[in-house]
């Protein structure tokens, strides 16, 4: 039996994991296993599909963005899951994330921007949030669907600038700790509110 040569997309993926997770110190074995699994190209409109393991955002037909494969990296590595977690995923429309999150968790809720800025109870008693996109802020409607002391994996933006943050939600509220600069499609919807300034 001869063996297939492996396809064009299974190289771009390869060449994705090899020239981007693992030169920018993504090697969990979790996340690149993963990450080699998922088509990547199966979650991008059809003129982006040839462009889908670039080391960058791609823009999807909702007018969102895939964040480029690094920041997913990033945020599967950080959350860190053991297979138990009660998860919620924060999606702006590609499905990429919650699809390499799914097996990986023990339950997984996908919310829109939107949804998790709204006041429904879906995904109620998370111990895990990731978040798919940069926030200025963690809104309290979706605070309030963690339990106690569920670890927080997102991009977070401050004056411009994103990067990968880790945090907890706590009786006190929800803190962050910014952990890898890198570039993140910022979600509007998780703007902090504007203080008044003369």
């Amino acid at each position: 039996m001869i063996a297939e040569a492996p396809s064009t997309d299974n190289r771009a993926r390869r060449a994705m994991i090899d020239s981007q997770l693992r030169t920018s110190g993504v090697n969990a074995p979790f996340v690149l296993k993963r990450m080699g699994e998922v088509a990547r190209e199966d979650f991008v409109p059809a003129a982006a599909k040839g462009i889908a393991y670039m080391d960058r955002a791609i823009r999807l037909e909702n007018g969102r963005a895939l964040p480029a494969p690094l920041v997913q990296g990033k945020l599967l590595e950080e959350a860190a899951p053991t297979g138990k977690e009660k998860a919620i995923v924060v999606d702006a429309g590609s499905g990429y994330l919650a699809e390499l999150l799914k097996p990986l968790v023990a339950e997984l809720t996908v919310l829109s921007p939107e949804e998790a800025v709204g006041t429904g109870r879906k995904g109620k008693g998370a111990d895990l949030l990731v978040i798919d996109g940069a926030v200025e802020e963690i809104p309290a409607n979706l605070a309030k669907r963690l339990a106690d002391d569920a670890r927080i994996v997102t991009g977070m933006v401050s004056n411009g600038v994103t990067r990968i943050a880790v945090g907890r939600k706590t009786a006190a509220g929800v803190s962050l700790l910014p952990v890898y600069d890198t570039g993140v499609p910022v979600l509007p919807e998780f703007a902090a509110p504007k203080g008044w300034s003369f």
